[in-house]
């Protein structure tokens, strides 16, 4: 790296990361995302192109009402139109109306746009970066000139891409943004040709890249190595196609690896991470890089057995460094280890040659090999255990249960029952109850039938309902796996059920659930 400067880190999430299929954001979210990135210390936040759609204009006539801090908001757009004036362009007046301390404009600066798409003169195109950009800090902006396609730009005509850069620069440009549009530039290519333009426009160089080779974020480290000061990105590198340059992989890479400091407080990462998720109303992304919930897992025995000795055996950095932490896995892999540190993080001490241990990993063998799997069922392992060192004591006996199926007499609605019988205490307790399905019907009666001994079931809800087919070539007579989150509060466990009847398979994860929030009340 030819700089140990400060790199500043610019986040498109809300105007580039909304070009991602399924990514919307309200105007609440945009909001509440730009405070939550303002607080972890990102220096810029681009909020979105003000002429193009009325929630953008929306946004920073909103966001005029709120304090964000050191951070700096960017209105994004283009240069001017072609044969107008910039002082008289409507796009540009719009950027300005936004009041943001920084205008972020784009520029052709690949011949094949410029004659293809903009389908002007090669002077005119240039002409437009310099009077855009010389228009806007003419009006007291710091201004950010995004050289579209500039690598594919560059390697077709080295010199009309770099006279794009230096029309910019002329006029003024406070930072020059080599974006690789289509996301196809390998690393090696963006180290080269950045540090050309480095050696012509210095301290002025900043990268945008796309992830369409899965190198977005390689590409955008490759950058700073060779002298860029700014890193556009998004937030869980949401964007276009494949997405953009993910700043959750970047930003512990520049910190962890590199030796260059850009947030205050990392261990925020991976909540900030998951906060903009939930507001996109997205799945996390399980196996992304540092905030992932499966970035510190381990599954197989020998490797547990060595992270139990030392954690850098297998982790290549502290997983609370980003806010995540380390989860060990039980699977048909497993080794004894595996089950004494997850039976340690359940509260229960085991000895390495406790007979118990190996019991229980002779049970969850033969039990995944019948197509349970307890990754994303830690209560029903945690029961599991319990069980088999006699610490158990089941919340009910089940005499029996029946669900039925029935529809009104012109057939256009109907109705699912289930009929529950189970023993407490030496009593017996008939219940039925109706819903929307069978599996809802016979959660329903089985609430109801224990609801008076154990009024605190009502506090817990099913917040997720999974079903897989474990052996699909059997057809209808497959064997099923449902797995069930349950929730109480601040509280959530997964439980597992496996069978040839889903209703059989369903009914296991639901008792689970019950017997696993019981367990830990009487704790």
């Amino acid at each position: 790296m030819t700089t140990k400067s400060k790199v500043f880190l610019y986040d498109t999430t809300l105007r580039d990361g909304t070009q991602g299929e399924g990514i919307s954001f309200s105007l609440l979210d945009k909001i509440r995302i730009a405070e939550k990135l303002a607080g972890f210390g990102i220096d810029y936040i681009e909020g979105g192109w003000p002429g193009s759609n009325p929630k953008d204009l929306a946004f920073f006539a909103e966001a005029k009402k709120h304090d964000f801090g050191m951070t700096k908001l960017a209105a994004f757009g283009s240069t001017r139109r072609a044969g107008g004036k910039a002082s008289e362009d409507t796009q540009l007046a719009q950027l300005l109306e936004a009041e943001t301390p920084v205008v972020t404009i784009f520029g052709k600066s690949w011949k094949l746009q410029v004659d293809k798409v903009l389908g002007v003169p090669h002077e005119e195109n240039l002409a437009m970066i310099r009077d855009s950009v010389a228009f806007l800090k003419s009006q007291g902006r710091e201004v950010f000139y995004d050289a579209e396609h500039f690598f594919d730009g560059y390697k077709d005509d080295m010199a009309f891409a770099l006279s794009t850069l230096a029309a910019a620069a002329e006029s003024g440009a406070d930072m020059l943004v080599l974006c690789d549009t289509n996301g196809g530039t390998m690393p090696e290519e963006i180290s080269e040709i950045a540090a050309v333009v480095e050696s012509r426009f210095p301290r002025k160089v900043g990268i945008h890249t796309h992830n369409d080779c899965g190198m977005g974020a390689a590409n955008a480290l490759a950058a700073v190595r060779a002298g860029a000061l700014q890193i556009q990105g998004t937030m869980n590198g949401y964007g276009e196609r494949t997405g953009n340059c993910n700043l959750t992989t970047v930003i512990p890479c520049l910190q962890l690896k590199m030796g260059i400091p850009v947030v205050a407080d990392l261990t925020r990462l991976r909540e900030v991470s998951l906060f903009v998720d939930e507001l996109a109303n997205c799945q996390p992304d399980v196996r992304a890089p540092f905030v992932g919930s499966t970035a510190f897992a381990h599954k197989g025995g020998m490797h547990v057995n060595a992270v139990a000795k030392t954690a850098a055996a297998y982790e290549h950095i502290e997983p609370s460094s980003v806010g995540n932490h380390q989860n060990i896995l039980v699977s048909e892999l497993s080794g004894r280890s595996n089950i004494l540190l997850k039976a340690e993080e359940f509260g229960l001490q085991l000895e390495k040659n406790d007979p118990a241990v190996l019991r229980v990993l002779a049970r969850i063998k033969a039990l995944e090999s019948q197509g349970f799997e307890f990754e994303a069922a830690d209560a029903s392992l945690d029961l599991l255990i319990r069980k088999e060192l006699g610490l158990h004591a089941p919340l009910f006996e089940l005499n029996g249960y029946h669900c039925s199926f029935r529809r009104d007499a012109v057939g256009s609605s109907t109705t699912c029952e289930a009929t529950v019988t189970v023993l407490h205490d030496g009593q017996s307790f008939i219940t039925t109850a109706e819903g929307d399905g069978p599996v809802n019907a016979l959660d329903a009666a089985l609430r109801m039938s224990l609801l008076k001994l154990h009024p605190w079931i009502a506090e817990i809800s099913l917040s997720d309902y999974k079903v897989r087919i474990v052996d699909g070539g059997r057809g209808t007579a497959a064997r099923t796996r449902v797995h069930i989150l349950s929730s109480s509060g601040a509280d959530s466990w997964g439980t597992v059920g496996v069978s040839d009847n889903i209703i059989e398979a369903s009914w296991m994860a639901l008792v689970d659930s019950l017997e696993y929030r019981a367990s830990k009340r009487s704790a």
